[in-house]
């Protein structure tokens, strides 16, 4: 019996836990803080120096919480990510997501030498422990920090950071095992090894990513059991990747990548319960790591985190950046951001539990140092992401709220989805009069009564409407649904300009002030400037940057963009930045 009620007290507190994350996020939220970091400081105060007085110090299974969380979270990234959008990005991504990890441990194993009694290779043992971007981390705060980035600055910073947990994984083993065993060769073996990782995490990746696709569309499931299918799908390529020596990461994040570009059954309702249980292992995650922690001696390592911290954001991540996309026509700006929004988060903390398994001499130092980079770097990258991202110029403000869409899966075919919307006051649909010819009307609920499409005529407010759309193209249907907020009815009635579609962008952005962005061509339309930003037909409503200003799509036939209204900020224009590494340099010093 004692052992019973032992287990119901920690259900308990374990869902006690999770339940004041959820509702401390609502405190963070008004205050602008990341609520990662909510979650790390309610387990910090749950844990051994903190009210609770949990003592908690299981690494075994804080590693194999943070995997599994991470599986799924890597695996909802690449769901969500469109090929169309990172083709153009691939190429530099990976190679940030490779060389720029080394560069980055090398750097700040450099750093490490200087504040610490460390060797070189413990040095390196440490810079090679929090050399990764947090995937985890960076979708989750890029999607709840309420903006659009550029399309080639989201896809790089997506992909490397889902994609560069291989190199420091590996780096961090090798020299684990050079500081315990003593066989390092530093010959083609090391790279042999990495490569193989790779290899295998890349091919399972792809292949489990067919298998659950063919899987989802054939199996007669019963209903909603789908997306669990899939979530543990997902967990089952990335352990299978791991037994056999491969990247587990990468191999989840491409199941992931094929699974969101195929034709899927019950698709809506897959990215609908990922958004459930991204959110229960962002929490529990953190939750986790924040109990692990130990206040009281992670204090004693404060100089020196904070001086690996400040060196990794201003100098390690930068200069990394800097060397692996400038060669590859990002400008300034852009690669400001990238290397600023390098987010260390739950990775760092697992990798610096490695030492600490393995009994690698100093192993406290590398695990209380790489929690106290992670910590500053969910303060201070994690609450600056926006400003920073406002302030280049390289986002625009998401102001419209979500689409409350309804989903109803239809078994037995795998290219519509039946889909329904309440019309709600000021959204696209009443302005516009009509849905896109891909959307069929298949009835609508008028108050009490249900009545037909041809019946019901024009949609009014209060109605509920329902379509059977194509699955790739649900997400358009919602921006026609989705009311304009206070915020954005406010700028269009400080002035937009009509366009049209023919318009060169070299004409537009002379005309108005505008400079024209790095890598665009003056005799491209603004159709063909929607056109090859988006992987389906342009929709009314759809928005894309030019420089400082804002182009919206007003109307649009078949498919393509014959009007835009132009969105300036005027102040932006004026204080606009000269291009280059001159004004860089100015400005920094």
């Amino acid at each position: 019996m004692a052992s019973l009620e032992l287990l119901n007290l920690v259900l308990l507190s374990g869902a006690a836990l999770v339940l004041a994350g959820i509702l401390s996020s609502l405190i963070a939220k008004r205050f602008g803080a990341p609520l990662l970091l909510v979650f790390l400081v309610i387990g910090m105060l749950a844990g051994v120096d903190g009210p609770g007085g949990v003592a908690f110090d299981d690494y075994e299974a804080t590693y194999l919480v943070g995997s599994l969380s991470l599986a799924v979270i890597l695996f909802d990234g690449g769901l969500r990510t469109k090929l169309a959008g990172v083709r153009g990005a691939l190429t530099p991504s990976l190679i940030l997501a490779t060389v720029g990890v080394i560069i980055t441990a090398t750097l700040t194993g450099a750093a490490a030498l200087l504040v610490l009694d460390l060797s070189w290779l413990e040095g390196m043992l440490l810079g090679s422990v929090v050399a990764s971007t947090d995937a985890a981390a960076v979708f989750f705060l890029l999607r709840s920090g309420g903006l659009e980035l550029r399309q080639r600055v989201t896809a790089t910073i997506e992909v490397e950071s889902s994609t560069n947990d291989p190199v420091a994984v590996f780096l961090t083993l090798l020299l684990v095992n050079i500081l315990t065993v003593g066989k390092g060769d530093a010959d083609l073996k090391v790279f042999a090894e990495l490569a193989r990782a790779f290899l295998i995490g890349g091919a399972l990746g792809y292949a489990g990513g067919r298998a659950v696709v063919w899987m989802t569309n054939r199996a007669d499931l019963p209903h909603g059991l789908h997306p669990i299918f899939v979530v543990a799908s997902a967990i089952a390529i990335y352990a299978l990747a791991s037994v056999v020596h491969g990247s587990g990461f990468l191999a989840v994040y491409l199941a992931g990548l094929v699974v969101g570009n195929r034709p899927v059954r019950a698709f809506a309702s897959v990215l609908s319960f990922h958004d459930a249980i991204t959110w229960l292992c962002q929490i529990v995650m953190f939750l986790v790591l924040g109990l692990l922690v130990t206040p009281h001696e992670l204090v004693t390592h404060a100089f020196p985190g904070i001086a690996i911290a400040v060196f990794l954001m201003l100098v390690g991540r930068p200069v990394a950046a800097a060397l692996c996309l400038f060669p590859f026509g990002y400008t300034a700006k852009e690669v400001a951001f990238v290397g600023w929004v390098g987010l260390r988060g739950a990775v760092g903390v697992f990798l610096a539990s490695i030492p600490v398994l393995a009994e690698v001499p100093n192993a406290s130092v590398y695990f209380n140092v790489g929690f106290f980079v992670v910590l500053i770097s969910l303060v201070v990258q994690g609450w600056t992401i926006r400003p920073v991202a406002l302030r280049l110029g390289l986002a625009l403000p998401r102001t419209a709220p979500e689409p409350k869409r309804i989903e109803i899966d239809l078994p037995g075919q795998l290219k519509q989805e039946l889909v329904g919307y309440p019309v709600q006051a000021d959204s696209a649909v009443l302005a516009q009069g009509r849905v896109p010819d891909w959307a069929k009307p298949v009835l609508v609920i008028r108050g009490d009564t249900i009545l037909e499409p041809t019946e019901a005529g024009r949609l009014v407010e209060r109605d509920y409407a329902y379509f059977l759309v194509p699955l790739r193209k649900v997400q358009r249907l919602d921006q026609l649904f989705t009311p304009s907020t206070e915020a954005e009815r406010d700028r269009q009635a400080s002035g937009e300009f009509q366009l049209e579609g023919s318009a060169l962008l070299g004409q537009v952005c002379r005309l108005y002030g505008i400079p024209l962005p790095e890598g665009e061509r003056a005799e491209e339309t603004i159709a063909e400037y929607f056109a090859a930003r988006f992987e389906d037909r342009p929709q009314i409503g759809d928005h894309l940057g030019l420089g400082p200003a804002t182009l919206v799509a007003r109307r649009t036939e078949n498919g393509t963009v014959v009007l835009a209204g132009l969105l300036v900020d005027d102040e932006e224009v004026a204080r606009r930045p000269a291009r280059g590494w001159r004004r860089l340099l100015k400005r920094l010093t």
